[in-house]
């Protein structure tokens, strides 16, 4: 090819590499193996022949034959430093040369234009993916999804996709599961095969079993290697199939844009983990498939109750002197609709933990969370109702929910209704729908009790009693109180929460009075420690994406022990400029186990943590980061990191013993 059509690309400078010493460049996307032989610069194919081997990271070595030979790495095989070419037996034409141009001491190599780019596999089942309303990715790009990524690549340079790339693939499972949690909408997670893959599991649980839409996207061996044992060749498709409700190879001869369509289907309808597992070699296959979209294949699944289960609903209310709403996470988009029908009826509304903030603890109907983490004042309008109206909730063993009282129990999914227990009146419907029957009908009870003016003083006395807790002060930390009464002080009214497992996690549930649209994201049924801040860069994700979320702060909170497990995802917050602040109470042990070792009478037995300077470490990662050791340092710290544009992080050193 004539000179003057290459184009030119710097590679670096004639001092980057010394006189018989080789090296790997990369001009454009060419992987080059670069030449400083014999006072001769050349530049030539990086790969070898044989397994590709990195040429660039091999040396150059006298052979037998007294001449010397370029090197392979990885299998011995030799190339002439000048011309590439092998001493026979291997290849008959060698390596391909590329012209070198040295300019002032700067090097350049000349290589072709770069080639229209030919649509692939991938390029159709990503354009797909956003078609159907995905926006963000989380992920690793590594050897086996390269073909993938570069889709992905391609679709973020066009502002179709947001891309994070994570440092570990757990994280970006249960980025994708908050992300799905807050939004209802899937984000999708990427991953190589393989360890990569099995990464993803327990994030995936998560979301499947708190019912949140998830994509996930593992790259696979190439097609002719799967099945005998090649490296990182396991058998995904079994490996997942009991955490999705869709998973599928892609084939050379699959239907690529129907494949992705029911992948992202499944997610949004079912609420549940799609997954497509991408062979290497498919991957980067030319397709002239049609993107596929949404249009004709969704609509929205709205379910009235029957006329004759409000009537009986209407009548069991109007009996009851002292009615209680129960709301679940089920409920969150119906939070205005529950608000109203406890405002007609004056009846608490008490929420499950996955509901905290659904109606906010300032509302003069909030009893504020029912259960292990809750409130005495749920407890007590519990013990004290004679009928529970239980909306989207599925009576966790954790909620505290009387199986023996009056129930009557509204869902949209008819296998929450009665699912542990037999309850007295079970509803099938959308609780938006049931709500709204409800206040056109006479049910309301004029002989009914004054709950809300109870309500007002079983908060007088919780908030006192909140107070009388600070005078426990055993000199080895600060109360949990302390900080969640600071914290819940100084957060906007619309702050998304992401708190993780562990003390902490109760201490909030507890003591952190909720106002405004505040919302709560946590890892409910399957309870995994380390959720806390992976699910915060997934809420994040979520306010850059939904209009209706931007501009919305970003709070976490974990123990040592849970922000333990993902640290080094604070440098991804870093990275991306996510403005995240995470609270992080340090007792220098699993406090939650500790406790559950002593209350069934077990020694206290490895809960003890190794822990360096969190606030330290989040200087180092390039982050906001300071440390409080005293209660009068709460406010000051907690809104200094409020302000912080980027990723904070507040370290508290706490008593275990004080939750």
């Amino acid at each position: 090819m004539n000179k003057e059509t290459l184009d030119w690309i710097s590679i670096g400078h004639v001092g980057d590499l010394p006189e018989g010493r080789v090296k790997t460049v990369t001009a454009r996307t060419t992987s080059i193996c670069l030449v400083h032989f014999d006072g001769q610069w050349t530049a030539m194919n990086n790969h070898c022949p044989h397994q590709r081997g990195p040429l660039g990271e091999g040396s150059i070595e006298t052979g037998v034959d007294g001449k010397c030979w370029i090197r392979c790495p990885w299998h011995g095989w030799d190339f002439d430093p000048l011309t590439g070419k092998p001493p026979g037996g291997h290849e008959d034409t060698g390596q391909e040369m590329y012209p070198v141009d040295i300019r002032d001491g700067e090097i350049f190599v000349g290589i072709a234009p770069e080639p229209a780019h030919e649509r692939t596999v991938t390029d159709v089942m990503v354009d797909t993916l956003a078609n159907w309303g995905v926006q963000s990715v989380f992920g690793m790009v590594g050897h086996s999804n390269l073909g993938l990524s570069d889709a992905i690549r391609l679709a973020v340079a066009d502002c179709r996709l947001k891309y994070f790339g994570i440092r570990h693939e757990g994280a970006a499972a249960f980025a994708a599961s908050a992300y799905g949690k807050l939004t209802r909408t899937p984000a999708a997670c990427l991953t190589i095969a393989g360890p990569g893959a099995t990464n993803l599991i327990t994030g995936l649980w998560d979301a499947k079993v708190d019912r949140a839409p998830v994509l996930a996207l593992t790259g696979q061996v190439q097609t002719q290697v799967m099945g005998p044992g090649a490296f990182q060749d396991i058998d995904l498709l079994s490996a997942f199939s009991a955490v999705t409700a869709f998973s599928q190879p892609v084939l050379g001869s699959s239907n690529h844009a129907e494949l992705a369509s029911l992948a992202c289907k499944t997610a949004i309808v079912e609420q549940d983990v799609a997954h497509l597992i991408f062979p290497d070699d498919v991957q980067t296959k030319p397709s002239n498939q049609t993107a596929g979209t949404p249009e004709g294949r969704i609509t929205h699944a709205s379910v009235t109750p029957a006329q004759s289960e409000i009537e009986k609903a209407a009548q069991m209310i109007k009996g009851a002197k002292r009615p209680i709403v129960v709301v679940g996470h089920g409920a969150y988009g119906n939070r205005d609709d529950v608000t109203r029908l406890a405002e007609h009826l004056g009846a608490p509304v008490l929420t499950t933990f996955k509901a905290k903030g659904l109606i906010p603890d300032s509302h003069p109907n909030a009893g504020g969370v029912l259960g292990r983490s809750g409130t005495p004042i749920a407890s007590w309008f519990m013990n004290e109702a004679d009928l529970i109206i239980a909306l989207g909730t599925s009576f966790s063993n954790h909620t505290g929910i009387n199986p023996g009282k009056v129930t009557i129990q509204v869902d949209h999914d008819r296998m929450h209704l009665g699912k542990f227990h037999s309850v007295t009146l079970p509803v099938w419907g959308d609780i938006g729908a049931f709500c709204d029957a409800l206040k056109i009908t006479d049910c309301t009870n004029p002989g009914a009790a004054d709950q809300t003016s109870e309500l007002a003083e079983r908060w007088d006395i919780w908030r006192r009693e909140k107070q009388h807790r600070l005078e426990e002060d055993l000199g080895k930390g600060i109360h949990s109180f302390a900080i969640f009464d600071a914290l819940g002080r100084l957060v906007p009214d619309d702050t998304i929460f992401a708190v993780d497992v562990g003390n902490n996690t109760y201490s909030f549930g507890r003591y952190l009075e909720t106002k405004g649209s505040q919302r709560v994201l946590m890892s409910g049924y399957l309870g995994s420690i380390g959720f806390g801040f992976p699910a915060a860069m997934g809420a994040w994700a979520a306010t850059q994406d939904k209009e209706d979320l931007k501009g919305r702060k970003i709070v976490s909170i974990s123990g040592d022990g849970g922000f333990g497990q993902y640290p080094m995802e604070f440098t991804t917050a870093v990275k991306y400029g996510m403005d995240i602040t995470h609270i992080l109470l340090h007792n220098g042990e699993l406090g939650k186990i500790s406790k559950e070792q002593r209350s069934g009478e077990w020694p206290v037995w490895e809960t003890s943590l190794q822990n360096p300077s969190f606030a330290a470490f989040a200087r180092l990662c390039g982050g906001h980061g300071t440390k409080v050791t005293d209660p009068s340092e709460l406010s000051s710290a907690i809104q200094e990191a409020l302000d912080f544009k980027g990723p904070a992080l507040v370290e508290i050193m706490t008593d275990a013993e004080l939750v």
